[in-house]
């Protein structure tokens, strides 16, 4: 009998000491994605107006690990000549700028990684497509960039610049 009572008391103890333990939560690993946080300055709507008509680049967040852009050349009141649209996706620690141009590839996008980053610099570069090989965002001021293309274009090297102020 006294060991059941023994045995009773311990049980109990054990119970009320369960009961009375503080529940600690651990929260799950948040992820981030440190690469794509490099291209935040891309968010907001960038454009050049000139003779040749006007160039617009918007970008938003999707979400954590996606960024989505898209860019237009419109000359005169509404006629685009160029347009694209653009997945900024960080999967796995590696950060890809792929690029739909309707009317170019099939209408396949064509991804480019990144290669380096700075706080004001970002380039992106896949050799295996034919133009542009290289794309390199540079921010000069919070309110402007130049986004530069590259590569060799009809044989021969090329580069193109494309001036932006946010607006």
């Amino acid at each position: 009998m006294k060991t059941k009572g023994i045995l009773f008391s311990s049980i109990l103890t054990l119970v009320v000491l369960s009961s009375c333990k503080k529940e600690i939560k651990t929260e799950a690993s948040v992820k981030t994605y440190p690469n794509l946080a490099k291209a935040e300055w891309f968010i907001g709507e960038w454009g050049n107006k000139s003779a040749e008509g006007e160039l617009t680049e918007r970008w938003k967040k999707e979400n954590d690990s996606v960024y989505l852009g898209e860019s237009y050349f419109v000359v005169g009141q509404n006629d685009t000549v160029f347009a694209e649209q653009v997945r900024l996706e960080e999967t796995n620690g590696k950060l890809s700028y792929t690029v739909t141009v309707p009317g170019q590839n099939q209408e396949l996008p064509v991804s480019f990684e990144m290669t380096s980053a700075t706080e004001n610099q970002i380039v992106f570069e896949n050799p295996q497509h034919d133009y542009p090989n290289k794309i390199i965002y540079n921010l000069v001021a919070k309110d402007s960039l130049i986004a530069e293309i590259s590569g060799l274009k009809k044989g021969k090297p090329n580069t193109e610049r494309f001036v932006m102020k946010k607006r």
